[in-house]
């Protein structure tokens, strides 16, 4: 391939060459556009819509309508879109991935694609990772738009409803991830069609399309209500496992970032709980809690998973380093937490609705995303999302000097030469970025430099109200700022008076990313727009990533050194080794992905359904022959269910039926064995149907019939939503055991697909049935009215993902089946690294 993108030249280079033309056709148009007055340029926005009311598509309209866009940033902003964002935004308009390095002004280049798309009156959203960005942008990039006359809304976690709706029904809409998708989930949970704020999803750039659409793409949506389980269990098993020694009754697998208990555990268990058999299947809840518990005490860690805030557990998001207000995780664990912290723990939540990112953003008609790091994960994003990556070529020449890493014995060792390192460019004025990978690091590297007298900000989740403006003067002359990972992402580095010939911003990693692309977003923090600057990474074979994934050569090659704590190599042997190691990682969570994305496109199919019946509903369409059909399926099923076609059991079976239709709507005794018996199974069927229809009918006569249709649809709203989330939580619970089946050689997410299908169709059975039996004993003066079914108590974060199904107290074998669940033996799965 290298030969041949040599001759041709890379798909992006070639896909680059076919967009020139149109950015030539916009250039020639800029004195035409200039020459217009702020009144005539306003007026080019009506003219548009006309246009494309009359049949003109946006395609025809882009070369005059991106020429528009950068006379108006010109007059508002002072800034004229270059050559190279001009390809960026016709790469969006076109449904692709603009990748765009660090300091290209993608911010700006979203404008052009935002201002094109809106004209159809469809809305666009334009995605961000925090509310900061989504503000920022508003106010920012709003002066294009309102200049131009359209309108512009802003989602923040504080809004109301009415300002949602508002927000949602502009020409462009700004917000995060979070709130776009779980406005969705609430839509689908509302009673009245008048509370739904958003429209029909239409088209979405997506801001850091890599951190949203695959690192976030781990953790569903999940709107919870309150669950009826008590908390006190949480304490005690809390109580219980801190009383355990690691290694002689449980242990920790980093891996799959789990805790089980071992042989010697589980007696100390049996004697502690008072149980005849840890293991029996009656003993599921305490399992359930002493699993948790166990988690929350020795896997999830303080200043890294979570943090302790005003007596709460607020999640860490692994990949930002930033507070999660108001997500918890699920499963019990974040009451594991709240047990081992000794704070309040909250009653265990429900699930009322929930989806992926990768379902939800697969909804809209036309997805686009900007990124400076998107090839390494290409594969992903073409096969999940069907979106291919386009890089673009940059406005200046890079200028950044990446150098090899370097690589020490020891973490102490690594720390001292990061410390003299950041010393020495301090005492010469050179402004340094350090990344660390959580904030529990990022504190231990502050202790150091405070130590050595180095003055340093440190930026992580506690200090994330500053992060953007910690991180717009990371660039100044002496500044040295500690961050994690990609905090502060979307806020530009500009460097300092004199710092050019200083050589620029520094950048510091202190160990690898389990991503490539991480590590990429780091480094691209510096060198922006052709400045000087450079990178490197200081790693220790103590790290994470070497410890669990780097290979025994590496370390062999070290031991034969004979390294010292503070020698170190620097070879691009070892740089490579490590990369090896990082795209094994990536592999394992594409696939941990991919299988996720499995489940829920099963559910996916089944929400559609469900929420479809809803819309209906609430439309306030008429759903009486729903209704009918609904009488004559339950009839027909309940004599087929009951008539066995056995002669000796005839008449039991007939005895039955008519206790069953005594209990669902017959009045008592009003059918009798002696009628049934002179009857065939087709005669039972229409007098039965005709008796359900003459109660139905005079409960409309009783209620009227402008009534009765709002009961059909108060009842069956009810019914569905109590159903949907009972079908939720045994879908969950599915899930949760499915991986197993590889053991009886059974594809998971096949069976996971077959059964969830049959518990859809019962649930579907189930939802008549108690709709039927509701609406044919409703009573005058107890007519139902429309009302939510749960409360909405939290939005969750979903740890299932690291969470691996039930495991075997022995150590996998290398030729056993995979216990993630992928089918696979272990040695071509989760145990590649091994």
């Amino acid at each position: 391939m290298g030969i041949l993108d040599k001759i041709f030249g890379s798909y992006s280079e070639r896909e680059v060459k076919r967009i020139i033309p149109i950015v030539d056709r916009i250039e020639a148009l800029e004195s035409e556009i200039k020459a217009l007055s702020d009144e005539a340029l306003r007026g080019k926005t009506e003219e548009f819509k006309e246009r494309v009311r009359k049949g003109e598509t946006l395609d025809d309209i882009l070369p005059e309508a991106f020429a528009v866009v950068r006379e108006a940033s010109v007059r508002t902003l002072g800034m004229r879109h270059f050559r190279e964002q001009l390809i960026g935004g016709i790469v969006l308009h076109q449904g692709r991935i603009s990748e765009m390095k660090t300091g290209e002004g993608k911010t700006l280049v979203a404008t052009l694609p935002a201002y094109l798309n809106a004209l159809s009156g469809n809305g666009v959203h334009i995605v961000t990772v925090n509310d900061y960005l989504a503000k920022r942008d508003r106010e920012w990039m709003g002066q294009i738009y309102e200049f131009l006359g359209l309108s512009i809304g802003v989602i923040l976690h504080n809004l109301t409803p009415d300002e949602r709706r508002v927000a949602y029904n502009s020409d462009i809409t700004y917000g995060t991830n979070n709130e776009f998708g779980f406005d969705y989930l609430r839509d689908n949970m509302v009673i009245y069609k008048e509370e739904m704020v958003q429209r029909k999803l239409n088209f979405a750039i997506v801001d850091e399309v890599d951190s949203i659409l695959i690192d976030e793409a781990r953790t569903p949506l999940i709107i919870s209500g309150e669950g009826e389980k008590s908390t006190e269990f949480y304490k005690v098993a809390d109580y219980f496992v801190k009383t355990l020694i690691k290694e002689k009754d449980f242990t920790i697998d980093e891996k799959a970032h789990s805790a089980m208990l071992t042989d010697e555990g589980v007696k100390k268990a049996e004697k502690y709980f008072h149980l005849e058999n840890y293991a029996d299947a009656a003993n599921m809840e305490i399992q359930h809690h002493v699993s948790q518990a166990l988690k929350g005490n020795y896997v999830m860690k303080i200043d890294k998973d979570y943090m302790v805030k005003d007596g709460e557990v607020i999640i860490v998001d692994e990949f930002t380093g930033r507070l999660m207000e108001g997500r918890r995780y699920s499963d019990g664990l974040h009451q594991a937490i709240e047990a081992k912290e000794g704070v309040k723990v909250e009653r265990e939540s429900k699930t009322l609705a929930t989806i992926t990112f990768q379902n939800y953003f697969r909804m809209y008609t036309k997805l686009a995303g900007m990124t400076g790091t998107a090839l390494t994960e290409e594969m992903e994003f073409r096969e999940i999302y069907g979106l291919d990556v386009i890089v673009i070529p940059t406005h200046e020449a890079i200028q950044r000097t990446d150098h090899p890493d370097v690589i020490y014995k020891t973490v102490r060792g690594k720390y001292n030469a990061i410390v003299e390192d950041i010393a020495e460019s301090y005492k010469k004025g050179q402004p340094v970025l350090v990344g660390t990978v959580s904030i529990e690091k990022s504190e231990e590297l502050s202790a150091f430099l405070k130590k050595k007298g180095v003055p340093h900000q440190v930026l992580n989740a506690k200090y994330h109200e500053k992060e953007a403006e910690i991180v717009a003067h990371a660039g100044e002359k002496s500044m040295v700022t500690i961050a994690t990972n990609m905090a502060g992402r979307g806020t530009d580095i500009k460097l300092g008076e004199g710092v050019d010939s200083l050589g620029g911003l520094k950048i510091i990693g202190t160990e690898r990313h389990e991503s490539r692309r991480i590590d990429n977003q780091l480094r691209g923090r510096s060198g922006r727009q052709g400045d000087p600057g450079s990178s490197r990474f200081y790693i220790s074979l103590e790290d994470d990533l070497m410890r669990i994934f780097g290979s025994e050569r590496l370390q062999g090659i070290v031991d034969k050194l004979g390294l010292g704590e503070d020698e170190a190599i620097e070879s691009k042997m070892v740089t490579k080794a490590i990369e090896n190691a990082q795209k094994k990682v990536e592999g394992n969570n594409f696939d941990i992905r991919k299988t996720l994305l499995g489940y829920d496109d099963v559910m996916n199919k089944q929400r559609e359904i469900i929420y479809k019946q809803r819309a209906q509903v609430l439309e306030g369409q008429t759903i009486k022959s729903e209704i009918e059909d609904m009488l004559r399926d339950v009839v027909y099923s309940a004599v087929d269910s009951h008539i066995t076609g056995v002669e000796e059991s005839f008449k039991d079976d007939l005895k039955n039926l008519i206790n069953f239709m005594e209990d669902l709507f017959v009045p008592h005794k009003s059918v009798t064995l002696e009628e049934l018996e002179a009857l065939s199974n087709d005669e039972i069927k229409e007098k039965y149907l005709s008796k359900a229809i003459e109660i139905y009918n005079s409960k409309e006569t009783t209620f009227g019939e402008e009534q009765m249709r709002e009961i059909e649809r108060v009842v069956l709203l009810r019914v569905v939503d109590t159903k949907w989330m009972d079908h939720i939580d045994s879908m969950d619970h599915l899930k949760q055991g499915i991986g197993l089946r590889a053991y009886r050689q059974q594809d998971p997410v096949q069976a996971y697909q077959f059964e969830g299908s049959a518990m859809f169709e019962e649930m579907i059975y189930n939802i008549k049935l108690d709709t039927i039996r509701f609406l044919l004993h409703v009573q005058v003066e107890k007519a139902p009215e429309r009302e939510r079914v749960v409360k909405e108590t939290s939005t969750n974060y979903d740890d299932s993902v690291k969470k691996e199904p039930i495991k075997k107290d022995k150590k996998v074998g290398r030729n056993d089946l995979c216990t993630c669940g992928s089918g696979k033996k272990y040695k071509n799965c989760c145990g590649r690294e091994a």
